[in-house]
């Protein structure tokens, strides 16, 4: 516990907040340099993966003797702002509650890997275990993206915080924006004008529609139930007198293994079939799905089982993880880490002794598999 609670106080007081997402952010420079040398000093062998300007990943390999699986620990190193977060950069504990900005989202679970990665290169296994700390999970992922071009093993743990629960399955998700066109002229002139935002109450409908639908399948899928749609931004026209030539709107839909991309397009296309419209992709992040029988998964449900005395519940989770583009890189990856509250809120606190479970877990869980 001491070793954890030192270790995380020390990451939490590192201000690493996403520049993608905070203009002036520091960045993961610091917080790398950090942990750089703090495995080092504990016998890894360790890169520096240089991402552009304040932007890092860093590599840790508890090398093994040879002749056993490699296993990736992923955690990520950024925050979000510190903006009104309570405590902040300065760590506060009360009971087995560390307060600090990032102590639950998510630097209780990188102490716990670098811990866990300190004591393989201390005892030796026969193969690698890899701590890949990474940059820029809160905006792009561009750390672990990295991460999955370049490091090849044999299964991962993304150890974001699940409540101590094993999560095989989460949602993933598409950006798009629909535009409707209409014909810009003089309020009086309806004879000439098209009211375009008038045209995306069409679309709208039809948005809402297709959202009671994806969420009333709640059979789709056994962990993650039906997926989900919202109009998240709009705008639209250019003054009170005149008839609007354009209406934006932008959408989230929330998918489910198996939904692809080009489906949500399609689903988009057909609402908006009939006006004036257009349909664009932005971004897109697929789903995670991790066999129940694939060898970490049942590693890890067993030896949690030993440390915390019952089989962990699995589970699926709704938002996205990095665990979706190491899936995609052919590395079997499930999710599991500690418990707290608060991520991304002014109150954010990680449970210590969920930190040590789950340095126990983590630890037990790399000593089979990589034997």
């Amino acid at each position: 516990m001491s070793q954890a609670r030192e270790l995380l106080e020390q990451l939490v007081a590192i201000d690493s907040v996403n520049p993608t997402l905070v203009a002036g952010g520091a960045g993961e420079a610091e917080i790398a340099g950090f942990v750089a040398a703090w495995l080092d000093a504990h016998g890894l062998d360790v890169e520096v993966q240089e991402l552009g300007t304040s932007r890092a990943n860093v590599i840790g390999r508890a090398r093994g003797s040879g002749g056993g699986r490699s296993l990736i620990l992923n955690a990520h190193m950024d925050t979000v702002s510190i903006a009104g977060a309570v405590d902040g950069l300065k760590p506060r504990i009360e009971g087995n509650r560390l307060y600090g900005r990032g102590a639950y989202d998510m630097k209780g679970s990188l102490a716990a890997i670098m811990l866990v990665a300190a004591d393989a290169a201390k005892y030796g296994l026969a193969g690698d275990v890899i701590v890949t700390a990474v940059a820029d999970e809160e905006a792009g992922s561009i750390g672990t993206e990295a991460i999955a071009r370049t490091v090849v093993a044999d299964a991962a743990i993304v150890a974001e915080p699940t409540e101590l629960r094993l999560a095989l399955a989460h949602k993933g998700f598409v950006w798009l924006e629909i535009e409707t066109r209409g014909r810009a002229a003089h309020g009086s002139r309806y004879d000439l004008g098209i009211d375009a935002i008038a045209l995306m109450g069409h679309v709208l409908v039809g948005l809402g529609d297709l959202d009671e639908r994806l969420r009333a399948e709640v059979a789709s899928h056994p962990l993650l139930g039906g997926g989900s749609l919202h109009a998240s931004l709009i705008e639209g026209g250019q003054e009170l007198s005149t008839y609007p030539e354009r209406c934006l709107v932008k959408i989230e839909r929330r998918t489910l293994p198996g939904e692809s991309a080009e489906l949500v397009e399609e689903q988009l296309r057909a609402i908006a079939a009939g006006v004036d419209a257009t349909v664009k992709r932005l971004f897109v992040r697929e789903a995670l799905e991790t066999a129940r029988d694939e060898p970490i998964a049942v590693a890890l449900l067993k030896n949690a089982t030993a440390v915390l005395g019952e089989c962990p519940p699995v589970i699926g989770v709704p938002f996205w993880t990095d665990a979706s583009l190491l899936s995609a890189a052919g590395i079997p990856t499930v999710v599991f880490g500690p418990g707290g509250e608060g991520a991304h809120a002014d109150v954010e606190w990680i449970d210590l002794d969920d930190v040590v479970k789950t340095i126990h877990v983590l630890a037990s869980t790399a000593t089979e598999f990589c034997a």
